[in-house]
């Protein structure tokens, strides 16, 4: 049992990662990861692992920490994934490079992290304003929830920019929005700095950070996942963690993977009105 609340068995979650094998290696294809592992359940101590020293996981790949300044892995097979499975993982953590150019990103996240007394109504429509001005930008972004409280908004990146550059554009443009809206908006991480609003978290930008995998499940009551959402969608949802183990073949059945359908056609470079603007 992994999860007390629903009766989650281990096996379950290994079936569940199974069954959305097809939608989650392409997004964990190449990508260096790191694991959640839950030994005792979600209730019980978690372990945040970004190498495999101690772990024998059959099919997994592994990167010299020469190339990467530590030693990371890569699951690019169904084998990888149920067997990080086996050795309780639940979580999977993704960089924004992928193996063939990891010193440049081809994508930035911003998770959008709200005051844990926000209604879900302040989440949407601080997503609605990040999109605005992505779009002023000439930016485009797409959605997912976090499988928790917030959303996570993901803006395909050409790959000529370096992790500093892309960690520093992305804090510019939370940067610009919290001076515009200080009363909906923080760029400064803590709990308090975020009473009453939403800090929108760019530090998932650099060097060896990570953020949830599309797919993936997190240590949760319920076992939700981080699932791909239309942008249309984002006033019809009900909580970041409307998603999980148990119902999100729903979900799949129906839309499929369409919400991130364009998402890896080559990307737009940032163009210079980022910089006029963001000034």
């Amino acid at each position: 049992m992994i999860d007390a609340s629903s009766g989650t068995t281990k096996m379950q979650l290994a079936e569940y990662y199974a069954r959305v094998a097809e939608f989650i290696l392409p997004e964990l294809k190449d990508r260096p990861v790191a694991l959640v592992r839950a030994p005792d359940g979600i209730a019980g101590e978690l372990f945040f692992q970004k190498n495999a020293e101690r772990l024998a996981i059959p099919g997994i790949t592994t990167l010299d920490k020469d190339i990467t300044g530590q030693p990371v892995m890569m699951i690019n097979n169904a084998e990888a994934l149920i067997g990080a499975v086996q050795m309780s993982t639940v979580e999977l953590h993704t960089w924004n490079a992928t193996s063939d150019k990891l010193d440049k990103p081809d994508r930035f996240i911003l998770d959008l992290d709200p005051d844990p007394a926000l209604p879900w109504k302040s989440m949407v429509e601080a997503t609605q304003l990040t999109l605005s001005v992505l779009d002023e930008l000439g930016l485009k972004a797409f959605l997912k929830t976090s499988g928790g409280k917030g959303i996570h908004v993901v803006v395909p990146l050409t790959r000529k920019l370096g992790w500093d550059e892309v960690k520093e554009f992305s804090h510019a443009i939370v940067s610009h929005m919290a001076k515009l809206l200080p009363e909906r908006f923080s760029a400064v991480s803590g709990p308090k700095n975020r009473v009453g609003r939403i800090f929108i978290d760019y530090l998932r930008n650099g060097l060896g950070a990570t953020t949830i995998c599309a797919y993936a499940v997190r240590t949760r009551e319920g076992l939700p996942v981080s699932v791909p959402i239309f942008r249309e969608e984002v006033e019809e949802l009900k909580g970041g963690n409307q998603w999980n183990v148990h119902n999100v073949h729903e979900r799949l059945a129906e839309v499929g993977h369409e919400p991130w359908a364009d998402l890896k056609k080559p990307a737009r470079p940032s163009p210079p009105i980022c910089a006029v603007v963001l000034e």
